[in-house]
């Protein structure tokens, strides 16, 4: 008896030693984000670097881009599952019919239009007759005819000048154009480098520009629980955020190579809230209403039914509050 106690008492100690699955060390979910690298990806910037999708138990590979078409291209194409991406590709995307799920809005800025002083354009009625730069293609070219509308001008009373964000600044500089309308850094760029010889006209509230969360419609079906901790880790890095902005700021800058000081200088012109808003429906419908006016959209195309487009659901079971445009019942 007392030598199969202790054979018993024995395996009891084995068994105790035997390592047992522990939660936090779990496989995490895996998926591949197509990044814009820039201040405007700030949430997930800092939910990667803060080990916020670690947490949520997220193995989140990052592959960065210079633009939000070439983010939301790559989902499109499989080389990656989710994308950061303006609204412009978006409204693009729906046009030609591509099922895209928009699963959240999680940053907005307005765009803004510097001058150069010799132009003499003091307010938006001065952009008469003036050399404008702006991007086609992109919410540049959206903002664009919103701020001549909003001075009661037409496009055929100024010379639109279609260049890149970063060729601006030399044109400018050279006085090839009088003006350019794009958006942050390049408006503080041209700024610290031209000093007095440069101005911003007041534009604000003419049009925002948004920076958005987007998948493939089969992915977010077959990836309902892992799209949900993405959005869980953005919340927790949006929080964070407005905790802590200094270090915030400190890990945007370095993230996207700017450096700190010119990033705090235009910190507050970033709104970063994770969101499903009638702001957001409401931009959407306004630049697809430019891309059916100006002929820039797939031939045969309508306006798309974006409630149809926009998928609340994820972002509704990590927190309801967040989910508040019009136009469906509960959301």
């Amino acid at each position: 008896m007392l030598r199969v106690r202790t054979l018993i008492f024995g395996a009891a100690l084995l068994w105790a030693a035997v390592p047992r699955p522990d939660p936090a060390h779990a496989e995490l979910l895996k998926a591949r984000l197509a990044q814009n690298l820039g201040p405007i990806s700030g949430i997930v910037i800092v939910a990667k670097d803060q080990g916020f999708f670690a947490k949520r138990g997220l193995d989140i590979a990052v592959s960065n881009f210079t633009s939000g078409k070439q983010c939301l291209d790559t989902v499109v194409g499989g080389g990656a599952d989710i994308a950061t991406t303006a609204e412009a590709p978006v409204t693009a995307a729906a046009m030609a019919g591509q099922p895209i799920a928009f699963l959240a809005r999680m940053e907005y800025s307005d765009l803004k239009t510097v001058v150069a002083t010799r132009s003499g354009i003091a307010g938006k009625a001065d952009l008469r007759g003036k050399r404008i730069a702006f991007t086609a293609g992109t919410g540049s070219e959206v903002y664009t005819a919103a701020l001549l509308s909003r001075a009661g001008l037409k496009k055929e009373d100024v010379t639109l000048v279609n260049l890149r964000p970063q060729e601006m600044l030399p044109a400018l500089v050279s006085g090839g154009i009088d003006a350019f309308d794009t958006w942050e850094p390049h408006i503080a760029n041209a700024k610290k480098a031209m000093g007095a010889e440069v101005a911003e006209i007041d534009t604000r509230g003419i049009y925002s520009e948004t920076f958005n969360i987007v998948v493939m419609q089969d992915y977010l079906e077959k990836n309902g629980p892992l799209v949900e901790k993405f959005l869980g880790a953005m919340l927790d890095a949006e929080a964070w955020m407005k905790a802590n902005p200094e270090d915030a700021i400190s890990v945007v800058a370095k993230a996207v190579g700017i450096k700190r000081e010119e990033l705090a200088s235009i910190w507050a012109d970033y709104v970063y809230q994770v969101r499903l808003d009638d702001k957001q429906l409401e931009i959407l419908k306004t630049h697809a209403a430019w891309r059916l006016e100006s002929g820039n959209h797939p031939p045969g195309a309508t306006m798309p039914d974006f409630l149809k487009v926009l998928a609340p659901e994820a972002l509704r079971h990590v927190d309801a509050t967040r989910v508040t445009y019009s136009g469906r019942p509960g959301g």
